[in-house]
């Protein structure tokens, strides 16, 4: 009986591994190029998951990341680790289920702009000068602070000075999102403590985006960018006024009870001063906070901050999920020790500092300690600033990864000790859990 090739599929055990002789159209639902089967790579070494159904790709982003909020919430984390972790688990480094990153990334950009335009609605000017009047030299005064100690750790561990500078000006910033998430809502609204946080995170957010625009727009002859900045600015905010004073806010006031609408125009006009920016020379980011801090003054900012705040966590989750995916562990494993010394001096510096600072500016010693406390870890916007820094060339790829494991693990540390001490949503013991 003579024998024949076996053009067949074979099995081996979950996976089945087709011939390359079959038709290319020929998929079964084991087959590594179905659209719903798991497959090897080329090496038969590692789980391969489909990378071209869109709808594959959000499945596990939101399931993987809602698995790992749970555990995150048991124990005691802020769900920004927990997305971050998927993006490893579920990225290049660990699974590869989620071969390009990059498409994550650049559908997260879109959360990053709505993220700074909800910033520019909360900037009602009047509560602006206030913030300025109260907190002002405390936040340049620990600004430089943070900058120099930061700096000088990346220093001792030998990174070039501007590496030093770009770590220390990321290390400044306390993370919004922890800072608020942790407050209970009764502190956040009705007490000092609230005040001072968000007045501090305020300005500190005012810092970053003048920080992250800066390395948005640095391309290109330096002087021919500042001139046409220097004019494209004050047109586009001038121009702006004229079309929200007597067009957009009109609008809404007149459909105010049609909340369908709210939500679109409020969109609309997000992405339109986005996209006029960009045209006119300018960053996305930057035509968004513009676009929000028009809205600002008008009442119906509030609704469309509510209104936009799920949909601006939509995109922040593939943000950090992209920042997660974009990780190389044996990379990571090469700055490690430069990355704790970071954490540990974001940690170990930003409450006394705090402390000493909002005590000479009239706060009494308990509350300074524990505005320090909630506000010790780093900040989201290291991790952007960090992602911008690398893609525009100011720092290397393996500064970009100290900053970012610096940061995830100032959060992971941070947020333990605040549930672990003061009183939180998610506070380890039942006498500090306050919602």
């Amino acid at each position: 009986m003579s024998s024949k090739p076996n053009m067949g599929p074979v099995d081996s055990g979950l996976w089945r591994v087709v011939p390359p002789s079959w038709p290319e159209g020929h998929y079964t639902a084991h087959d590594p190029k179905s659209r719903f089967g798991i497959g090897l790579d080329p090496t038969g070494k590692k789980p391969q998951m489909p990378q071209e159904p869109i709808f594959f790709v959000l499945f596990l982003i939101f399931a993987g990341a809602a698995a790992l909020a749970s555990l995150a919430l048991y124990a005691h984390q802020a769900l920004l680790v927990a997305y971050i972790l998927a993006g490893v688990l579920f990225g290049p480094s660990v699974f590869d289920w989620v071969g390009n990153p990059e498409l994550i990334k650049q559908a997260s950009h879109v959360g990053i702009v709505f993220l700074l335009f909800l910033l520019g609605l909360d900037l009602d000017p009047k509560e602006l000068a206030r913030a300025l009047r109260k907190t002002t030299l405390v936040t340049i005064l620990s600004a430089g602070l943070f900058t120099l100690a930061a700096g000088a750790v990346g220093y001792a561990f030998g990174y070039a000075l501007r590496d030093c500078l770009v770590i220390g000006i990321a290390s400044t910033f306390s993370s919004t999102i922890i800072g608020l998430k942790l407050l209970p809502t009764t502190v956040l609204h009705h007490q000092r403590t609230g005040e001072v946080m968000i007045s501090i995170l305020l300005l500190q957010d005012l810092l970053a985006i003048a920080v992250i625009l800066l390395l948005q727009d640095g391309h290109g002859d330096m002087r021919i960018d500042i001139l046409l900045r220097t004019l494209a600015l004050p047109a586009l905010a001038g121009g702006g006024w004229l079309v929200a004073k007597f067009l957009v806010l009109p609008l809404m006031a007149r459909f105010d009870r049609i909340h369908e609408y709210i939500f679109l125009m409020a969109i609309g006009w997000c992405l339109a001063m986005a996209q006029l920016a960009g045209w006119a020379g300018l960053s996305h980011e930057a035509g968004a906070f513009l676009a929000g801090v028009l809205l600002a003054m008008n009442p119906i900012a509030l609704y469309v901050v509510g209104s936009l705040k799920p949909l601006r966590d939509f995109f922040l989750i593939l943000f950090f999920f992209s920042i997660g995916a974009g990780f190389k562990l044996p990379q990571l494993a090469l700055v490690l020790w430069p990355a704790l010394g970071i954490a540990a001096v974001s940690i170990l510096v930003k409450p006394p500092v705090y402390r000493v600072l909002l005590g000479f500016a009239g706060e009494t010693p308990g509350r300074a300690r524990e505005v320090g406390w909630r506000l010790a870890q780093m900040s989201e916007f290291a991790l952007l600033l960090a992602v911008l820094a690398e893609h525009r060339g100011v720092i290397g790829d393996t500064v970009s990864d100290l900053i970012q494991l610096a940061t995830v693990l100032s959060f992971i540390i941070s947020t333990y000790l605040v549930v672990l001490r003061f009183p939180s949503p998610i506070a380890i013991s039942d006498q500090l859990r306050q919602d």
